[in-house]
C-alpha cells in the first residue's frame, strides 16, 4: 500500500479553514455553555425541591441523549414547525454555524454543571464558617468563595468536558460545517483517499488536543498550587 500525501499538501489551506471553524465553534459553545452551566450548578446545590428539580431534570435529560440527536432536532427538526420559520429567529436557526454552536452549548452545559455541583457541594466547611464569621451575605458567600473555589477545584474535570467538546465538534461537518472533519470527508469524497484525509484530521485534532492540556496543565499549576501537596 502506497501513500500519496501530495494531494493533502495542496490541501492543507482547506484543513487550516477548517481548524479556524473548529476553534470557533468550541470556544463560543463553551463560553455560553459555562455561563448557562453556572446557574445550573448552583440550582443543583440548592436545598429547595422547586429550584433543584428543574436543574436536574434538565442536566438528565442532556446527558441522557445522544449528541447527534441533539444537533439533528435543533438543525432539522425545528424547521419542519412553521411557526419557527416565520419566526424572528428562523435567521439564526436556518444558520448550520449558529445550531450546531447552540447544540453544542446546550450539551456542555449540562456536564459542566454536575462538574460545578460537585466542587460546590466539596467546599470545605472551614471556608465557608470562615466567611460567615466575617459577616458575609449569602449571595457575597457565593461570590467571593464558594463560586471561585468550586471553578478552580473544577479545573481538572472541566479540562476533560473541554477535550470531549473538542472531538464533538466533528459532528458539526454533518449539518454541511466544513470544520476539520469536514475538510477530511471533502478531500476523502474528491480525491477517494480516506486514509490520507482522516489521518491528517486526527493529527490536527491531537494537536489541537495538546495545546489544550497544556494550556488547562499551566492553570491548573497557577490556581491549585495551594492544594499540591507540600514538600517534607
Amino acid at each position: 500500500m502506497i501513500f500519496d500525501y501530495t494531494v493533502i499538501w495542496e490541501n492543507l489551506p482547506l484543513y487550516l479553514s477548517g481548524v479556524g471553524v473548529t476553534l470557533k465553534i468550541l470556544l463560543i459553545s463553551l463560553a455560553f455553555g459555562l455561563a448557562l452551566a453556572v446557574p445550573l450548578g448552583l440550582m443543583r446545590v440548592s436545598k429547595s425541591p422547586l429550584v433543584n428539580f428543574p436543574a436536574w431534570l434538565y442536566t438528565y435529560v442532556i446527558r441522557g441523549t445522544p449528541m447527534l440527536v441533539q444537533l439533528f432536532l435543533i438543525y432539522y427538526g425545528l424547521a419542519q414547525f412553521e411557526a419557527v420559520r416565520e419566526s424572528v429567529l428562523w435567521p439564526y436557526l436556518s444558520s448550520a454555524t449558529f445550531c450546531a454552536c447552540l447544540a453544542f452549548a446546550i450539551n456542555t452545559s449540562a456536564y459542566s454543571a454536575e462538574i460545578l455541583a460537585g466542587s460546590l457541594k466539596a467546599t470545605p466547611h472551614g471556608e465557608i464558617e470562615a466567611a460567615k464569621a466575617m459577616g458575609m451575605s449569602r449571595f457575597k458567600l457565593y461570590r467571593r468563595i464558594l463560586l471561585p473555589s468550586a471553578l478552580r477545584r473544577a479545573l481538572p474535570q472541566y479540562s476533560n468536558e473541554v477535550i470531549m467538546m473538542l472531538h464533538t465538534t466533528s459532528l458539526a461537518s454533518i449539518v454541511t460545517l466544513i470544520d476539520i472533519t469536514g475538510a477530511a470527508r471533502t478531500v476523502s469524497s474528491r480525491f477517494y483517499m480516506p486514509f490520507e484525509a482522516f489521518i491528517t484530521a486526527g493529527l490536527f485534532y491531537l494537536m489541537l488536543t495538546f495545546i489544550l492540556v497544556r494550556l488547562f496543565k499551566l492553570a491548573e499549576r497557577r490556581w491549585l498550587a495551594y492544594m499540591a501537596p507540600r514538600k517534607a
